[in-house]
């Protein structure tokens, strides 16, 4: 499949092959291959991934037979996870993504089994997979399932590539995942226990990658990228369902990309935002580090949207969204919302089927208390009320957002009085908020209206303002996140929780990767001349006009040099 991507994709991509090579070349170990369960009727040296994870150095693989896994680490390491890598360079590779499974569920159980009395939970909860603070690490071509949060939350994250999450600090560069599947079957209705993040990736500012991933049944959110204000990440066929995020994104920004994926059947697609806490640095920004760098479309935004298809986001009856969690009050019925953030571009995507709004751009009033050593009451945004009073309030104004030759279709069919294909609730700042070339076959329906909200008064570096009046009570009404908001017809009208719905990927969402010896050393599960037909990556070559084509490449039947990695 060939695709036109941005510079910003580009750049993203550049930079993580010039990284890798960097940090990879330093290491002097020749790569061991260090296998775990059976393969081909041939045994491995390990019976526990965890096991394998520990004993292997820099530069090694560790390849995972089909196999239900019930891994549990090791007691007195620093995360509860069920494997938790600390080594850098290290590629963890499953043989059949739908067939090895990382498995929070009790020994003797069925894989992923739904039963309450198979499950696991701790107090505090576990993780599954947890790179921790470790650069380069690969987690490709496997499932992990049902690593829960504990009775009052905390934890639950399926694969997390932790770069010291609520430090407020970087503390991990590249990162790698392809072909991997995080879900959970269990949850406590809509409460905890749960899973509470599929795909997770926080502190680290790359550059990092995922290509071809499921995620789903989550109370956070299906994925995440925070806490890293130049992500250098790029996230390439993501598909997440059934959660009450599909896609969270906190303080989040510079060189961030997300093209070709999927997001539906969540309570909200996509919900970028600001935060004053501890995933510091506030706010979202999306503007290039360099100044002299304009960005794809001439605005300055590196932090790029594309070529997405966002749909159906109604779900109310989604884990997280109970009495202790809204999962960042997630408007239910919303395709996207962009909460107090800036300089975010959403172009050539798809959005359908949302029952509140297609798209929803706000301004944020985070009332957060932050963390006691944030030196700012707040930090990139208006202080209203200070820390310390137990009633913090951070007002973060949304602008500079780019919504440009999207298309729309059958947004805000719940029928409340603001409901359509975008909405705007901001106030006035220099510069505001731009929309461009964005279309619905049936005409665009906006608050402001269309055909002012597409006029010159909002092309992009024009000051200007959205509906604060009737169009962010809605939103509140929706959220709940001030009070339950009563449903009046006609006027306020909007599905609630009755029930917890999961739902398992059905196996053709979840390909495997073509050949699992792809790249790897030889070794008795991956004889000599193994055929080049994995996907290592992307081979970026740039047009005349500027523009970037990424294109699918084999793997040499030989360990790849870290130079061509993506």
């Amino acid at each position: 499949m060939r695709k036109q991507l941005t510079a910003s994709v580009a750049g993203v991509v550049v930079l993580a092959a010039g990284g890798a090579a960097g940090a990879h070349a330093s290491t002097r170990h020749r790569p061991a291959v260090l296998r775990v369960g059976t393969y081909h009727g041939i045994r491995g040296q390990y019976r526990s991934v965890q096991a394998a994870v520990r004993a292997a150095k820099p530069g090694d693989w560790v390849l995972v037979g089909p196999g239900d896994y019930k891994e549990n680490g090791y007691k007195g390491e620093p995360e509860p996870a069920g494997v938790l890598i600390t080594t850098p360079w290290v590629h963890l590779r499953g043989m059949d993504r739908n067939r090895v499974v990382i498995d929070g569920t009790k020994r003797g159980s069925p894989t992923c089994s739904p039963k309450k009395s198979d499950q696991i939970v701790t107090k505090d909860g576990r993780d599954g997979v947890q790179v921790l603070k470790a650069d380069g690490d690969y987690v490709e071509n496997l499932t992990v399932c049902n690593y829960l949060t504990g009775p009052n939350g905390g934890e639950g994250n399926e694969i997390w590539w932790n770069g010291g999450d609520g430090s407020g600090k970087v503390g991990m560069h590249q990162w790698w995942g392809n072909y991997i599947t995080a879900t959970s079957t269990y949850a406590n209705g809509l409460n905890n226990p749960r899973g509470e993040y599929g795909i997770f990736v926080s502190n680290a500012n790359g550059p990092g990658s995922a290509d071809e991933t499921y995620a789903s049944n989550m109370g956070d959110s299906a994925y995440y990228i925070g806490a890293c204000n130049d992500c250098k990440a790029v996230l390439t066929r993501a598909h997440g369902q059934w959660s009450s995020l599909g896609y969270s994104g906190t303080n989040s920004g510079g060189h961030l990309s997300v093209v070709d994926s999927e997001f539906d059947h969540n309570k909200t697609g996509i919900a970028n935002n600001s935060q004053n806490n501890d995933d510091a640095p506030s706010p979202q920004i999306g503007l290039c580090p360099k100044a002299s760098d304009k960005g794809p479309y001439g605005t300055g935004s590196c932090d790029i949207w594309a070529h997405n298809y966002i749909h159906d986001n109604n779900e109310p009856n989604v884990v997280g969204n109970g009495v202790d969690g809204l999962a960042g009050a997630g408007p239910v019925g919303t395709g996207v919302i962009l909460a107090g953030t800036e300089y975010v571009t959403f172009a050539h995507n798809r959005i359908e089927n949302n029952g509140a709004w297609g798209m929803l751009i706000v301004d944020e009033p985070d009332q957060e208390e932050p963390p006691a050593d944030l030196s700012q009451d707040c930090q990139g945004g208006i202080s209203i009320i200070p820390k310390g009073t137990g009633n913090a309030l951070c007002y973060f104004q949304a602008f500079g957002n780019d919504v440009r030759e999207n298309s729309f279709k059958n947004n805000g069919f719940y029928g409340n009085p603001t409901n359509g294909d975008i909405g705007l609730a901001t106030t006035l700042h220099d510069p505001g908020n731009c929309f461009e070339g964005n279309t619905d076959p049936a005409g665009l329906t906006a608050d402001p209206p269309a055909a002012v909200i597409q006029s010159p008064v909002y092309a992009c570096g024009n000051p200007n303002n959205g509906d604060t009046g009737p169009l962010a009570a809605e939103v509140l009404c929706d959220t709940q996140l001030l009070a339950p908001c009563p449903g009046v017809p006609g006027v306020t009208t909007y599905p609630r929780p009755t029930h917890a719905h999961l739902s398992m990927p059905p196996r053709k969402l979840t390909p495997t990767m073509p050949n699992p010896c792809a790249g790897v050393p030889v070794n008795p599960w991956c004889p000599p001349a193994q055929p080049a037909n994995g996907s290592a990556g992307l081979v970026v070559t740039v047009s005349v006009t500027g523009c970037v084509t990424a294109v699918p490449v084999p793997v040499p039947p030989r360990r790849r040099d870290a130079a061509t990695e993506c």
